[in-house]
């Protein structure tokens, strides 16, 4: 099954909606077992309460991706933000038996929203 190019832009569009605009206090707190962040595929990003999203990424299981730790923790850390002003939003992706197409859709996201705790922003194909 192939998505066409406007297709995955949209399916990118409705994630970045999904992860940058629920209000931050739906978002999941940090914590030391992450329980409430679903143990599923899917896409997510680390947000500053003023400052919006500083990391985005995805992998094949949300709750085991944190409860392993997460590098923009220790930069929140090293910027000093406060631990209560860091959350977590996540958006289930339901598909990810296709590797390639979970990498673009972050590489679209990446691109429009240029997060400074990626370290690199794919270019587009």
């Amino acid at each position: 099954m192939s998505i066409s190019d406007s297709e995955l832009q949209a399916q990118a569009q409705n994630i970045l909606d999904a992860i940058a605009f629920t209000p931050f206090e739906q978002c999941q707190l940090l914590s030391r077992e992450f329980s409430s962040i679903p143990a599923r595929p899917g896409i997510y990003a680390i947000r500053h309460k003023t400052d919006g999203l500083l990391y985005i990424g995805k992998t094949k299981s949300l709750r085991g991706r944190f409860s392993g730790g997460h590098k923009a923790f220790l930069w929140a850390w090293l910027d000093k933000y406060n631990d209560e002003d860091v959350r977590i939003a996540v958006q289930v992706i339901s598909h990810w038996g296709n590797p390639a197409l979970l990498l673009e859709l972050e590489a679209i996201i990446l691109r429009a929203t240029e997060p400074p705790y990626n370290a690199q922003i794919p270019t587009e194909r």
